[in-house]
């Protein structure tokens, strides 16, 4: 693997310098390669080694490039050195290249392929919260908190890989003066019969139904106060209709998170932190910090030069908390009972500052930890809409994603026959979404495109999709040809020599992932796999070749599948085998 090549040039460039070749692993990396074009294997950054004092921070790169690639020598490891502009290549042997980099794959941990690098030795371990997706209750899943989810659980599945404790939490929006509406609007037209058959729907009619009441009928507007004045005081019957909303949302949600493959070990909410919001207000209070603005609202000064220029409010006037309130105990809350060493909070980039201002408050409160919360923001999706006109809801999209899937497989020569075409339709369909999703920078907006998101050619969630489903057929064509041994010297082409040099770069990925928490570099390194498992599925046959070279590219394929089926589940998609 990668860590076995680096740790050579490494030890190599510890004796060269006297140095001991930890401090060399940060400056190497494996080189990105071009289909058609030969390329070295890694290249050691001279900059890199000027910045961390190894080399002097004066004088000429280049000319401090060729002086220590002239004191390093070649051996059965490393077969060719040269001097760049500030780097300096390394090219390996290519027939252990081979062996190492494949020797992993027909192993039962095959699937672990680069998550145990000593890169990752560096990231700090530990618990990792994760809070993502968070809905709001009594409404049918919107379109528009597919990005959270998705996004999030990528997250959390990247940090689970690479060894930490993951707590996957939804929390959700299942409080506030809406639920008095639609508590008062229910006792008016609502029917437990209509919400035994289709809840969501029912609630979303019962809840436009009572607006339209409450925009010119006081009363009812009055009814919706006490409704939920009785649920702040936890009346039973207020309560009892608030918990059969709640448990019947979460029911719908979930049976939506799995189509889409997600989890979550918690479902919070902003209801389980009524009691700690007010006890937030007091330390508040206590700690003089919090003030009382022109309008008699609570507020806590977040300005950098404590002139009030900027504000924090944290309670009404009429003394009812807000909902960084009930986020600021939900914060404390959880930092007592999970005891994380990092939380991670995924939303829309419009909440940016109500992240900045509660990380501000936790620590005016003295709570440390809080540099070690973390809002991950995201962009909007322009343009997403079905057949039937604008989206509302996500199932709506998941359905179409099916169904034009579905459409596009029946249409195309190649589709195999399968045992639930409708099931692989909603799991290519589903990647399509995730790959159009997270191919550029999360912080960016997006215009949602159906054709160039299901084209197969293109750089696609389908494409994935068939590349793998292409891999595990011409394994499963050739079953018994291949074995755990094979010869390293039948894999010296350029095309499979440039497939390992690409999955050189795998655990790098992994840890740039890590660093900025963006998808982006592992959708990219995919889709550049397929590419180039495509040109050497072309160029180097399995059918009509000798049996040492049959197994020989059968161990290249199976272990760029492999890869591919690894790298897609971090990502959250589900790997089809036949397509």
């Amino acid at each position: 693997m990668a860590c076995f090549f680096r740790r050579k040039i490494a030890a190599k460039l510890g004796r060269a310098l006297q140095q001991s070749e930890d401090v060399f692993i940060p400056a190497l990396s494996a080189v990105p390669v071009f289909r058609k074009q030969q390329s070295p294997d890694f290249k050691l950054s001279i900059n890199t080694l000027r910045s961390s004092g190894v080399l002097p921070s004066s004088g000429d790169t280049q000319e401090q490039s060729e002086e220590l690639a002239n004191q390093l020598k070649r051996d059965s490891v490393v077969e060719d050195i040269s001097a760049g502009n500030g780097v300096i290549h390394f090219k390996m042997n290519r027939k252990l290249l081979v062996e190492k980099m494949l020797e992993p794959f027909g192993k039962e941990d095959d699937h672990t392929f680069g998550l145990h690098s000593e890169l990752f030795k560096t990231l700090k371990k530990g618990t990792t919260l994760v809070e993502y997706s968070s809905p709001n209750i009594a409404k049918k899943f919107h379109a528009g908190h597919l990005r959270s989810t998705i996004i999030g659980n990528f997250i959390a599945n990247l940090k689970q890989s690479l060894g930490n404790n993951v707590i996957r939490m939804n929390y959700l929006g299942d409080w506030g003066m809406q639920f008095g509406l639609l508590g008062a609007g229910f006792g008016k037209f609502g029917c437990q019969e209509k919400l035994k058959q289709n809840p969501l729907q029912h609630l979303f009619e019962v809840y436009v139904q009572v607006n339209k009441e409450a925009a010119h009928n006081e009363d009812m507007m009055q009814a919706a106060r006490d409704f939920f004045r009785q649920l702040e005081q936890h009346e039973s019957e207020a309560v009892s209709l608030w918990q059969q909303f709640r448990e019947i949302t979460v029911d719908e949600y979930q049976r939506v998170y799995k189509r889409l493959n997600v989890h979550f070990d918690i479902y919070s909410g902003e209801s389980f932190h009524q009691h700690g919001a007010q006890e937030v207000v007091q330390q508040l209070q206590s700690r003089g910090l919090l003030k009382t603005s022109e309008t008699g609202a609570g507020v806590v000064d977040t300005s950098t030069d404590g002139d009030m220029s900027s504000v924090c409010a944290v309670q009404r006037a009429d003394g009812t908390t807000l909902y960084i309130t009930r986020d600021l105990a939900a914060a404390i809350d959880r930092k007592e009972k999970y005891n994380f060493d990092e939380m991670i909070y995924v939303t829309d980039k419009g909440q940016a500052n109500h992240f900045n201002q509660l990380f501000h408050v936790l620590r005016a409160l003295g709570h440390s930890w809080a540099d070690r919360c973390e809002h991950v923001p995201f962009g909007l999706v322009r343009g997403m809409s079905t057949r039937s006109g604008e989206v509302v809801f996500l199932e709506d999209v998941l359905n179409e994603a099916r169904n034009r899937m579905l459409h596009n497989m029946s249409q195309s020569k190649t589709t195999k026959e399968m045992d639930d075409p409708e099931d692989t339709a909603e799991k290519v369909g589903i990647s399509a979404l995730i790959v159009q999703d997270f191919k550029g920078p999360l912080h960016s907006d997006y215009t949602f495109d159906w054709d160039r998101m299901l084209q197969a050619q293109g750089d696609t969630g389908v494409f994935l999709q068939y590349t793998h489903a292409r891999l595990c057929s011409l394994i499963r064509r050739n079953e018994g040809v291949g074995g755990f041994i094979f010869d390293p010297s039948l894999l010296l082409e350029p095309t499979s020599i440039i497939v390992l040099q690409h999955l050189l770069r795998y655990d790098e990925v992994l840890y740039q992932s890590s660093q900025d928490l963006q998808p982006k570099h592992l959708v990219n390194f995919l889709l550049k796999l397929c590419h180039l498992v495509a040109s050497a599925h072309r160029e180097l046959p399995v059918k009509g070749s000798s049996q040492e070279v049959a197994q020989a590219r059968l161990r290249l394929f199976s272990g760029a599948g492999s890869v591919l089926a690894g790298g897609m589940r971090i990502l959250g998609i589900t790997p089809v085998d036949k397509m």
